[in-house]
């Protein structure tokens, strides 16, 4: 039996998954404000600071297929708990790092652990929750992460400004540890969990069933180019601000990550919007609201940079809760393997294309990693014009997708 929306266990289950959004993009991102700090006082370029982050979203890609293979047989909630607490733990250890390489062992391990979260929670909602209420469900988790994408770097911010960045992280991994406490303790234990014995063959089959639908491909290349594009606004916004002609603190700079609030209001808007009037007749008007942000940050004025990183932000949440509840909706089974390699992009596209985009930056500024991000957010449009043409698949057993 699903949970339908209203009910106690769907109240339930969207407390503790706000929750665990909140801990995976908090404890995940909260380094991105710090790169400047970073980078003067371990004397790094702009794209070597960047690696902080970098490491982490690559070992946390290669970290989500294994983890959905162990889910499947130790259940789901186990391989959540257990993912929030390891990266708690290990975002408080990076506060005694004494040296960058430390701190990128660290954060590499920090990304392995945090492995058994995003694509488990995706599945876990995809097997729990009924088909009608998935895009609410899924806003309101997208929510949480973009919340606790905003509180780590707001948070980290103002605390290295009156202290250090050592003492922001160890701030950040406590309430990554009462986060973990406060999801254990919401969320009802699975109903339609069956537990799998699924190894090296059936994870071939089924990365091989999943890559041969028609539009999961496109859905998993979306994840890669948007991720990408929206963590490189965010790596390299600050040393933009925090220069010449702008002059911002770092406080400043931190407190650009409160345009994640429009993101919980994306995430859960266009989840209803998608509910209502299917996700091919959204998600490309939600993309075109990221290239307008996008071109905003052309302007010499703050006035026009500010709403155009918020529209940019607006737009990204809403894409990504649109295509993450796309998956779920079209993927048969095994479900969670197809948001691991969603993930898998998603946060391969932050790695890759946010290491890129240091080098653009050195090269060109900002005109150069606007441009670059702009090229991307093309392609981007253009699939998911060719999603529009998706035929939707057959519907199976209790579960109808499209």
């Amino acid at each position: 039996m699903t949970v339908h929306a209203g009910s106690p266990a769907f109240k339930r289950i969207n407390r503790a998954m706000v929750f665990g959004g909140f801990s995976t993009f908090a404890l995940l991102y909260c380094v991105q404000p710090l790169m400047p700090l970073m980078a003067h006082e371990f004397s790094l370029s702009p794209a070597q600071s960047s690696l902080s982050l970098s490491v982490s979203t690559g070992a946390l890609a290669i970290s989500l297929v294994l983890s959905s293979i162990v889910s499947d047989r130790v259940g789901r909630t186990p391989m959540m708990v257990a993912a929030m607490l390891g990266g708690a733990i290990l975002t408080i250890l990076c506060a005694f790092a004494q040296t960058f390489p430390q701190l990128l062992i660290l954060r590499g391990l920090l990304g392995v652990a945090l492995g058994g979260m995003p694509s488990i929670a995706m599945a876990y909602l995809g097997e729990e929750i009924e088909p009608t209420s998935l895009g609410l469900s899924m806003g309101l988790y997208i929510g949480g992460s973009a919340f606790g994408g905003m509180l780590g770097r707001v948070l980290t911010s103002v605390v290295s400004d009156f202290f250090s960045w050592r003492y922001a992280l160890a701030g950040i991994g406590a309430a990554g540890l009462y986060a973990a406490w406060e999801f254990r303790r919401s969320l009802p234990d699975s109903k339609n969990f069956r537990q799998g014995q699924r190894g090296w063959v059936a994870l071939k089959a089924g990365v091989r069933q999943h890559l041969g639908d028609d539009g999961l491909p496109w859905l998993f290349s979306l994840a890669f180019l948007l991720m990408g594009c929206f963590v490189s606004m965010y790596n390299f916004i600050g040393f933009r601000m925090l220069g010449s002609p702008f002059g911002w603190s770092q406080t400043g700079v931190g407190l650009l990550s409160a345009m994640y609030l429009l993101g919980i209001f994306s995430s859960v808007w266009a989840g209803r919007l998608a509910d209502k009037l299917g996700r091919r007749n959204v998600l490309w008007l939600v993309m075109s609201l990221m290239l307008t942000g996008l071109l905003l940050t052309l302007s010499g004025s703050a006035w026009l940079i500010v709403p155009g990183i918020g529209l940019f932000t607006f737009g990204f949440f809403a894409s990504h809760s649109v295509a993450s509840s796309w998956v779920q909706r079209r993927a048969q089974e095994p479900k969670a393997l197809a948001s691991a390699i969603y993930l898998l992009f998603y946060y391969l596209g932050s790695s890759v294309v946010g290491s890129i985009c240091g080098t653009v930056w050195s090269a060109a500024g900002w005109p150069g990693v606007v441009g670059m991000l702009g090229a991307i957010l093309g392609i981007s449009f253009l699939i998911a014009l060719r999603l529009r043409s998706l035929a939707p698949v057959a519907p199976v057993a209790l579960a109808p997708v499209a």
